[in-house]
């Protein structure tokens, strides 16, 4: 599909549009693991849970990536909204830590995956070439202005109604997606000819792999802060965590609109390394920030390390692989969001059993930092 110069697209619009509602829906569960609690979920539990549906989602993409280069975009779409309404749904049914909240956790990591993969894959296609990471950094606001509304908006619904009213209104923002992305057009790329590779064969490009060890970093180290800052709020007698989240996503959205191409300008790497090390700082700033300022602090320097490291990697996935292939690739890089999902939430989750959440972040941040280094020294 071509769209000129032009970014904001219809195309480009209908995607933006459903990955926000998505992700409202989606960031409302930051507040799960304070459900979990009044089940009585200890810390390993939580992890399990997480890794749970972490583990659904890494499954599914194999398939999703070449079903998106073989059959278009739409039908991911479409499909991925419905089973995003379903997974709300069930747990509305959920009173115990048992096998309907597994079933529930599972089907909503096969529609994050989905989404995940096929919306970021949609706005790759049709943002113009020379404006890619600017392209990819804008189109990710839509996913980061929800982590300010969800997670002050979720402290207003649980603190004026209960986790069942936090459910139903995720379940109305997963059929709101669903609903406009129904007449959603098709933006896969033409073949030109070219043979589609095997998924395994993208996977395992040499100048991709790289990239899928700094992104297992990033993701990892996100984990550390979407899964257990609920619970530390909650262990600590504070159980808010709209303040990091509200700091997080304004910082992040600020740098996408303001400074959006500066990677495109003077260099990925000069914009990328500065940005994971305030990833880095910010998360090992997470457990001692015990007041209003020292939360602003740590989510807005998180914010900055998301801002950038997403849309760079993104954009070098992108920018890497075959058009062809683009599907699976994007598959692939998202996936590594679920890996470190599943790395992260049984490792913290059990250390955060046997030790001080000061440990539990500060290994986080180390592994940020040590697959930057790895990523520094392989991709010359």
């Amino acid at each position: 599909m071509k769209t000129g110069a032009a970014l904001w697209t219809p195309p480009f619009i209908v995607a933006f549009a459903a990955n926000f509602l998505v992700s409202v829906s989606f960031f409302l569960f930051v507040h799960l693991p304070g459900f979990l609690i009044t089940l009585g979920a200890d810390g390993w539990m939580t992890g399990v849970l997480a890794a749970a549906m972490a583990v659904t989602a890494i499954a599914v993409r194999p398939i999703l990536g070449p079903l998106m280069d073989r059959y278009g975009r739409r039908p991911v779409v479409i499909g991925g909204n419905a089973l995003n309404v379903v997974a709300c749904l069930l747990y509305l049914l959920v009173d115990s830590v048992g096998p309907t909240l597994f079933v529930a956790r599972i089907v909503h990591g096969a529609a994050e995956a989905a989404l995940f993969t096929v919306l970021f894959t949609i706005a790759a296609d049709v943002a113009p070439a020379a404006q890619r990471t600017r392209g990819i950094a804008v189109f990710g606001v839509s996913g980061l202005l929800p982590v300010a509304l969800a997670g002050g908006l979720g402290d207003i619904v649980i603190r004026h109604g209960g986790y069942t009213e936090l459910f139903r209104l995720a379940t109305v923002l997963a059929v709101l997606s669903l609903v406009i992305t129904l007449p959603i057009g098709e933006s896969r790329p033409p073949s030109n000819g070219e043979v589609r590779a095997r998924f395994h064969t993208t996977v395992l490009q040499r100048n991709l792999l790289p990239i899928w060890v700094i992104g297992f970093g990033f993701s990892f180290g996100l984990a550390s802060y979407f899964t257990f800052l609920k619970r530390f709020a909650v262990e600590s007698s504070d159980g808010s965590v709209g303040q990091f989240f509200t700091a997080y996503a304004v910082a992040a959205v600020f740098l996408r609109i303001v400074f959006g191409g500066l990677p495109d300008r003077i260099g990925h790497r000069r914009v990328l390394f500065p940005s994971v090390g305030a990833l880095a700082i910010g998360i090992v700033l997470v457990p001692f920030a015990d007041t209003i300022v020292l939360r602003l602090i740590a989510g807005g320097l998180c914010g900055i390390g998301h801002g950038y490291c997403f849309p760079i990697l993104a954009s070098l996935v992108v920018t890497r692989a075959r058009a062809v292939d683009r599907g699976a690739a994007m598959a692939t890089f998202t996936a590594l969001f679920d890996v470190g999902m599943v790395f992260g939430g049984l490792i913290l989750g059990a250390l955060s059993d046997v030790a001080s959440y000061g440990i539990v972040f500060g290994v986080a941040s180390l592994v940020v930092v040590a697959t930057a280094s790895a990523f520094a020294v392989w991709d010359q």
